[in-house]
Order: structure tokens, then C-alpha cells, then sequence
């Protein structure tokens, strides 16, 4: 199992930006194996962390024409600076009910 953490400073997060999260979130679940993707936007930073079986899945997620356009859009204006981390996973445990 990996995980893809995505790190950004926000600049300016607008009507097309949440229209193109949503496509992409539900693109990357159906069509790549993405078995999870969790985000969280507050005091002008976003983190987004997805979880996905192969690097493989990942690195054809990365050139997805739509996912290409919207990382274009991010450097452009959404984001001011933005990090990607790409993890494999050691261990993963939960408590509680559920």
C-alpha cells in the first residue's frame, strides 16, 4: 500500500477549483485504483492524502490528461507552493468502532 501526500499554500481556491477536485477525486477511485482520498483545507494551507495499491496506479494517475491540466491550473493559481510526497506503507492500525 502507498500513500500520496499532497502539501500546498493556498492563493486562491475558486468555483472551478472545487468543481475539478471533485471530478479528479472521483476519476482517480474509478478508473485508477485510488482506494481512499481524504483533503482538508484551513488557515490558507490544503493537505490531501490519497492511498492506492501500486506505484504503478500512481504513476498513471500523474500523466491523466485531466489531472495534468488541473496541476497546470495549480501552479498557475490555486497554489503559491505545493509538495507531493509518495510513501510506502509499513504498518497501519485504527481503534475505536467502525
Amino acid at each position: 500500500m502507498y500513500a500520496v501526500i499532497f502539501r500546498a499554500e493556498i492563493a486562491e481556491l475558486d468555483s472551478r477549483y472545487a468543481e475539478m477536485a471533485a471530478r479528479l477525486r472521483d476519476l482517480a477511485i474509478s478508473k485508477y485504483g485510488c482506494t481512499e482520498f481524504t483533503s482538508c483545507a484551513e488557515e490558507g494551507r490544503e493537505i490531501a492524502i490519497s492511498y492506492w495499491d501500486s506505484e504503478a496506479q500512481i504513476r498513471e494517475w500523474k500523466q491523466n490528461v485531466d489531472h495534468l491540466i488541473a496541476q497546470g491550473e495549480g501552479k498557475r493559481k490555486w497554489y503559491t507552493s505545493y509538495s507531493v510526497e509518495v510513501v510506502k506503507m509499513v504498518r497501519s492500525y485504527r481503534s475505536g468502532r467502525g
